[in-house]
């Protein structure tokens, strides 16, 4: 029996796979076990197999009231790698112009799992820095751009996020209770921004906003940092109207990413 023939039976299998993940995207809907077999012509019982694995490795994922399957966050993030490379890049300048202005660090920040991750920084010249670096993954309940985060994406994340997450304190003003967390969302999305005060680490204040895309869709999580010295708290109106200038700036030029 020749190499070929020896691998046909594992090559059927990342056919049938793959098969199965191009099916749940085309769709865009959730389906069963057992459509996802009928409908693509694989046996139950490899079927189920398959999209067991397929589950474990995080490329899709089932929805329990529905108990259909989606697309997971690694069948997602292969996609969208590139738009938040070619997202980072357009963010750069506009961001670099409103570090220089307000004389603080700014964060372009996308959801990681149940963390955010920051995708570009610009910190501001001859000020206080932070210890953050492009890369770096934060708590989504204790920081401004990560409630940002928990506000526009999915409701089924935010609800799955409260429901099984466990929220470590930082300090003292930290949230911890998912009731409260809930009510802070509600009032993110009301007032438009998020605010870190000292929630993370003392001393430090952050304030966010969202990046929306071309077709209104959440995109990332813009925020500035600074020490609570350089943003008092009760007097960031024309500070956040800067962030908010630069949110737009970044959606009107990243119409195709």
């Amino acid at each position: 029996m020749t190499n070929t023939e020896n691998s046909s039976p594992n090559v059927q299998s990342v056919e049938r796979a793959l098969a199965i993940l191009e099916f749940i995207d085309e769709s865009k809907k959730e389906w069963r076990m057992s459509a996802i077999s009928r409908k693509l012509g694989i046996p139950k019982s490899t079927a189920h197999v398959l999209v067991l694995t397929l589950e474990r490795a995080g490329y899709i994922e089932r929805i329990a009231d529905s108990r259909g399957y989606t697309l997971g966050i690694k069948a997602r993030s292969l996609g969208r790698n590139k738009r938040k490379l070619a997202l980072a890049e357009v963010a750069s300048p506009h961001m670099e112009k409103l570090a220089g202005q307000t004389k603080l660090t700014v964060h372009l920040a996308v959801r990681d799992g149940y963390q955010a991750r920051y995708i570009q920084k610009a910190d501001p010249p001859a000020s206080t820095h932070f210890d953050t670096y492009i890369g770096k993954r934060v708590n989504l309940h204790c920081t401004a751009v990560g409630k940002i985060i928990l506000a526009h994406e999915e409701a089924r994340f935010a609800h799955g996020f409260l429901a099984h997450q466990k929220f470590c304190r930082h300090t003292v003003n930290t949230i911890t209770s998912p009731a409260d967390l809930r009510n802070t969302i509600q009032s993110v999305l009301k007032r438009g921004c998020a605010v870190d005060d000292e929630e993370e680490e003392l001393e430090v204040r952050c304030l966010s906003v969202p990046v929306f895309s071309a077709s209104g869709q959440f995109i990332a999580a813009l925020g500035v940092a600074g020490t609570i010295g350089q943003i008092p708290n009760g007097s960031t109106s024309a500070l956040l109207a800067s962030v908010r200038r630069t949110a737009h700036a970044i959606h009107q030029n990243a119409i195709q990413c």
